[in-house]
């Protein structure tokens, strides 16, 4: 009897192991369909990117930008800057792209020169052109292109000659001649980064002493009570000729560079002006409603609330508060940011939260809301900011991409396309999308800071 019975379970053992050998394997670990999504995503960027250099090479190759629609190249000034390559170049290195890159390269050194007699803003200037160059020097390494950075430096500084420090909006290029007195906190502010790696990689100190300066003034010239600045100075006087408050475009990355100054240069002056103003900024103009974590807009003097207004720019913030280290924060403000993109298909360029009322429905295939989610898909590992930010691309996929690159919507309402593609797309949009979904080696997260265009900016002493 016990024989039998062991027989029996002999037999069955067998049977059962027979069963399981004809069954299919199990499923791979989460972990490794994650690692195939990200990658499959990371190829599709590339692909992307591919096709709107391919569309600038083809109908506007050494001039600044692509007009996609009408099919031919525009300039921002009499002559080109080659801007659109500057922008493009350091995506391309990190996208491993060697044979699109040495030939952007060779377009740079041989056509890009700043000896024209025409006027130029300084900002737009020294966040595309100055920190492409910086950054193509630094992934690269020709001396070249840190030579014709300190050409524009120099060219640049007399914006710095008013009698506050801080600049003129506008420079000549060839005359140093300036114009524009009524500057912004996001054009002063935004300078510093730039300004300070020229000095620390040609050895003098003059570019940083003179952007030093003016955000010092700037930051003096804060409200008294609320620690807030306003929208418009004069750099003559010193006196604020609008007194409006945001996070907005004029203010928006002053807050930026503050913080990104202290990290990558181990700055405590500049920490301290972070702090505080990061502190004024939660206190009067973040606004926790039943819609939503946003920024409103206030009286510099009073903080007291004027508009309920938020839009494409403002998505930054969640990126830079999650570099300052307030993560919570961060998380609430992005759940309002992806539900302005998700609600109208993609993000309006400005929207009242309070109302639920789009107020510009134009997109410029602005980078701030990706950017953000892979930000903090970087602080925090979570799986659904990577969704957010793949929500997003492919979104920008399937409403701007043309026959040839892509093209900014005139009106999300009705997703009609306008005949313009920034080279911001290629600089950080899509840069922002390639760093969410890809595991780049090229750049350490630990020693570089990007520049408000996402031109790496390493710190290399």
């Amino acid at each position: 009897m016990v024989q039998s019975r062991y027989l029996l379970l002999l037999l069955f053992t067998f049977l059962l192991s027979c069963q399981n050998a004809t069954q299919e394997k199990p499923s791979p670990p989460v972990a490794d369909d994650f690692a195939k999504e990200k990658q499959a995503m990371a190829e599709q960027v590339k692909a992307e990117f591919l096709h709107a250099w391919n569309g600038y090479k083809k109908y506007a190759w050494g001039m600044d930008g692509l007009k996609p629609l009408s099919k031919k190249g525009a300039n921002w000034y009499a002559h080109s800057l080659v801007l659109t390559p500057v922008d493009a170049f350091d995506t391309m290195l990190l996208m491993d792209l060697t044979e699109e890159a040495e030939e952007c390269k060779k377009l740079i050194l041989s056509e890009l020169s700043f000896d024209h007699d025409m006027d130029v803003q300084v900002f737009e200037i020294v966040i595309r052109i100055l920190g492409g160059l910086i950054s193509a020097y630094q992934m690269d390494g020709d001396p070249k292109f840190l030579a014709l950075a300190k050409d524009l430096g120099d060219r640049l500084l007399p914006a710095f000659d008013t009698p506050t420090g801080m600049p003129y909006r506008m420079v000549n290029l060839k005359t140093g001649a300036t114009r524009d007195h009524l500057n912004n906190p996001a054009e002063i502010g935004t300078l510093q980064l730039e300004f300070a790696m020229l000095s620390q990689l040609t050895g003098d100190p003059k570019y940083r002493e003179k952007s030093d300066k003016a955000i010092d003034v700037l930051y003096s010239k804060r409200s008294p009570k609320t620690n807030l600045p306003g929208t418009v100075i004069d750099v003559k006087k010193g006196t604020w000729e609008n007194t409006d408050s945001h996070i907005s475009g004029m203010i928006d990355s002053y807050y930026e560079y503050l913080l990104k100054m202290a990290i990558l240069f181990e700055d405590e002056a500049y920490r301290e002006k972070y702090d505080k103003s990061i502190a004024a900024v939660n206190q009067y103009l973040l606004d926790k409603t039943p819609n939503g974590w946003w920024y409103s807009h206030v009286k510099m003097e009073t903080g007291e609330k004027i508009r309920t207004q938020f839009g494409a720019l403002d998505a930054f913030m969640p990126a830079m508060l999650a570099l300052g280290g307030d993560i919570e924060t961060a998380k609430q403000v992005q759940e309002s940011c992806f539900k302005m993109w998700k609600d109208h298909k993609i993000e309006p360029e400005q929207y009242d939260y309070a109302k639920n009322e789009v107020l510009s429905g134009v997109y410029f295939l602005r980078p701030e809301n990706i950017e953000s989610a892979a930000s903090l898909f970087h602080h925090t590992g979570d799986k659904k900011y990577f969704e957010m930010g793949k929500t997003m691309f492919e979104s920008i996929v399937k409403h701007c991409k043309t026959d040839e690159a892509y093209a900014e919507i005139k009106d999300i309402r009705t997703m009609e396309k306008k005949d313009d593609m920034q080279s911001f797309f290629l600089a950080e949009t899509l840069k922002y999308a390639y760093l969410l979904s890809s595991d780049q080696k090229q750049l350490d997260f630990k020693t570089t800071i990007f520049n408000t265009e996402a031109h790496p900016m390493q710190k290399t002493w």
